[in-house]
This record gives structure tokens, sequence and C-alpha cells, in this order.
């Protein structure tokens, strides 16, 4: 089969380093150290007057906070401005000079990530995205350099500087993994904003959802949807005689739905979460065209692969492409995922999938199923995986093949006295799995290379479970002797009971 021919990134994701000068001195001034001074909180030294009608005032006000909270208790708390251009306090007096600093990008930081400027500046900065994919630089101002690739640069006027500002990179996961900017205002009002009110030192107007995430969908609202949708097929076919395979995988980003009302943003290979499940022999050549058909930095990184990582596993821009190709030398059920940073991110909006390599010693079997663990880490509607969630490792739902009791929904059809074989990759990308079927005992079991029983152990002794780590793999084997209904879970329970359990429906 002739080569694909597909462009490559450009630059084979070696960009040059822009580099960064240090914070300028304010224009048309000497350059001299700024004195870190701080003013009273509310810039007030008078005496407080303790007059009847203040307190009457103050009384009045509180009563009227109470009952607006008291008529709706769960409105949601203000902590920054959110949108619109950098305010002057009224005790800030505009110096007429400019500050003016370049700000760049290395690894997922901002360099510098400090900025001092004093208070009544006029503050512009440069951003140049230095690193090796797309980065943004908004602010709590609403001042935004919008998604910039490698290599570009935009000004950022953040007009008069009256209070400290924060700054940080609004892609998914990028700001829980350090992308923050922190602007000092030196000799203005202690914790004034830009604004001039008392800073939070929270996500002002730019928490993307995580203030508003979402609780656990309900088991209930999760599989009332799975029963509406037509399940992923779980067989996994055989593999074709081939020793050349050529696949393309493209990235695509889409809504997808979780239940009935709550949706959620998917970063996916091919349009689906995991992606397409390839397999092969020891010694296949695969090809892989990979398309970024997003709107921000993708990549892959295929387990199955003995290649240098520099070449190929490096991310590349929306509408770019890269040849990936590698010889599968050795058996095994491999995971493969987006690399870019953060990987976690990339892995929990759906951009996962799998390799199967034969071992040569495979024996035949009437069934074979493929089971992709997964961790769901739900924020607002609409949104990306919580990056809040996620770090802290608290998934709010769990799934096999991408969906939450899919096949508690839709049970899988098989045979007494069949033999099965499934094999289970943890795509993570935090939490271990231990593959359980309810009901029967496994008399083959092999995990990351090698059998730990086969066709039953010394002593005539079985296994009840598959115990993987993140990105681990293997398979077990079993034969139903009974009609019935089989359940299969993730015997970490609490997260079987977030979704990673379905039913074998076992017929005589």
């Amino acid at each position: 089969m002739a080569n694909l021919n597909l462009s490559a990134s450009p630059s084979g994701g070696k960009n040059p380093k822009t580099p960064v000068p240090k914070a300028s001195a304010p224009k048309g001034t000497a350059s001299k150290e700024t004195p870190k001074l701080r003013m009273s909180p509310t810039g007030d030294h008078s005496p407080v007057s303790r007059t009847a009608g203040a307190i009457i005032g103050v009384v009045s006000v509180v009563a009227l906070a109470l009952a607006i909270f008291l008529s709706n208790p769960t409105a949601p708390t203000t902590h920054g401005t959110g949108t619109g251009s950098a305010a002057t306090a009224s005790s800030v007096t505009p110096t007429g000079h400019t500050t003016r600093v370049s700000v760049g990008v290395e690894g997922m930081t901002f360099t510098p990530n400090h900025i001092e400027v004093p208070a009544g500046d006029r503050l512009i900065i440069d951003f140049t995205n230095s690193g090796d994919q797309r980065h943004d630089l908004v602010f709590e101002t609403g001042v935004s350099s919008g998604s910039l690739a490698t290599g570009e640069t935009k000004e950022l006027d953040l007009g008069i500087i009256s209070g400290d500002v924060e700054g940080w990179c609004s892609l998914p996961g990028h700001r829980e993994m350090g992308m923050t900017l922190h602007v000092q205002a030196t000799g203005a009002a202690a914790g004034v904003s830009p604004s001039g009110t008392t800073a939070s030192g929270g996500h002002a107007g730019h928490d993307h959802g995580q203030e508003a995430a979402v609780g656990p969908a309900s088991p209930t609202a999760l599989t009332d949807y799975a029963a509406t949708i037509t399940p992923r097929d779980p067989a996994l076919p055989p593999a074709t005689s081939e020793t050349e395979r050529y696949y393309t995988v493209t990235v695509t980003e889409q809504t997808t739905n979780v239940t009935d009302t709550l949706t959620r943003q998917t970063w996916t290979f091919n349009g689906d979460a995991p992606g397409p499940i390839l397999r092969g022999h020891i010694g296949d050549t695969f090809h892989i065209t990979l398309v970024n058909n997003g709107t921000m930095s993708h990549s892959l990184d295929f387990h199955a692969g003995l290649v240098a990582p520099d070449n190929v596993m490096h991310s590349i821009e929306p509408g770019q492409s890269l040849e990936y190709t590698f010889v599968a030398k050795n058996a095994g059920i491999w995971l493969y995922h987006c690399s870019t940073a953060p990987m976690s991110m990339h892995i929990a909006n759906g951009m996962f999938g799998a390799v199967v390599i034969d071992p040569t010693d495979l024996d035949t079997v009437d069934r074979e199923y493929v089971m992709i663990a997964s961790e769901l880490y739900l924020g607002a509607d609409g949104q990306s995986a919580d990056a809040l969630l996620l770090s802290a490792l608290q998934p709010n739902a769990m799934a096999f093949n991408g969906v939450p009791f899919q096949y508690k929904a839709h049970p899988i059809q098989i045979r007494t006295n069949e033999r099965v074989r499934v094999w289970v990759m943890d795509a993570g990308p935090n939490l271990a799995t231990t593959f359980h079927v309810v009901g029967t005992q496994f008399d083959t079991v092999w995990r990351e290379g090698a059998y730990v029983i086969r066709g039953g152990g010394s002593g005539g002794g079985w296994g009840q479970v598959l115990s993987l780590g993140a990105a681990e793999g293997g398979f077990v084997e079993f034969t139903p002797l009974e009609a019935g209904h089989y359940s299969f879970v993730n015997h970490a329970l609490s997260l079987a009971e977030k979704g990673q359990t379905g039913v074998f429906e076992v017929t005589d």
C-alpha cells in the first residue's frame, strides 16, 4: 500500500526559544529600585465616626443584605471583575509613565511570572508564545491575547495600574499547571484590585466553570442516558494478515452528552473516546497519520512503539499533520494518548485508545472483547474536564469504553460454556482498575506481557481479578457454566458505582 505522504509539522517540534528580556524601568525615568510600600487597606487615616446615624446606616445595610440572602441563599458569590478594561481607583493618580514588559513562555510557566509596576503607571505587556504549544494570556480585567501559536506575539495594554492584577493561560488545565502571572502594584493600597475593590485571591471571572461545577451526575441519570444510546461495540475483531498497517487518526473537538441534561466538551481521536482500537502482530509496521482538526495543540504517544519521542510525539498546530511510524516488536495491549501538556487533561477529555499486539502463543477463544477503563471529571455543562477535580484525583463518573453504565443498560450477550477473553486497558489518567467478573473465575490471567495464570494455576489455583495501574493492560479468560447475569466491575467498588460496571448476559 502506498504511503499517505501527508505533510508533517514544518518545525519538527523544535521551535527556537524567544529571548525574554527582564521588566524595563518606566520610560522617561531613571531606572531604580522601587520601594515595596503598602498603604493602609482603606487608604483612609481619619478617625472612625461613631454617631448614631452611622450605626443606623450600618444596621440598615446588614438587614438588607440578610434579607437578600434569606430570599436566595444559594445565589453565587461574585469573586472579581471578570470582564472589561483595567479601571483606575480614585485614590491612584496617573504618573504619566509607561512600564513595558516582555513576557514569554517556558514549559508551562510564564517568564517572568511576577511583575512589579509603580501604582499609577500604564502597563504594556509584549506577550510572545515562546512555548511548544498554543497558549494565551488573560487578565482578570478582561484584557486577553487570544490563543497564540508558537512564535506569535501580542501587545496587551492593561491601562493605568491601581492595584494587583492576576493573569493566567485560559486553555484547559494550563492555569492549574502553573501558568499564572502576578502583576504587583508597588505603592498601591494593600488588597486593592485594579477595579478598586478588595481582591479575593480567587480565579476571578475566569474560573471556567469550576466554581459552578456540577456535582457528580447521579448513577440513575447516567444509566438512564446510557439506555437511550447505541453502546460501543466491545467486540475485538481478529487481526488481519497485513504486515504494513496504515491508519489516519484525526483530532476533533466537540460537545457530547453525559446525561439528558448535562454535556461535556470532549477532545477525541476520530470523533470517539476511546479512539479506534488497532490490532496486529509482532513485527507489523504501523503507519499513523495524525491530523489536527482541533483548535489547540495536540499530539500522539503510542506505547506500542519503540521510537525516540523527539520527532513523532511533539505537539502540532491546528491544520497540521505528522507521520508516526513504528514497528510492533512486543506483544501487549498498549495505550496511546495525546502527550501535549497537561497530559492528564487531554486524556481526561477523551484523547486515548489502545493497540493490541497478539502474543505468539495466544489460544483460540469463542468471544473476545476489549474494555478500556477511564475516568470522567465532569465540570459545568458544556465545559471540558474540571481541572481542580482532576488534580485532586476525584472523578465524579467512571466508564468502560467511554460511557458510564453503557453495558449495564445494554448487557453483552454470550452463551454458556463459551470461552471468553476480555482485554482490559486502564487509560486512567490516574486511578487503578481491578477487573472482576461476578459469578465466575479466571483460569487464565495475562498481565503486562506475562501469564500470571494459564489454564489454572499451581495447586488448582484460579484468579478473581486483573489488577492494573494507570496505563497497564492485560487480558483474562473464563467460561460461564450457567445461564444468568454476570456483572463485571472495577472492584474498587466506589469507582464501579460511578459507572465502571456492566453485565454479561449468559443464555443456554
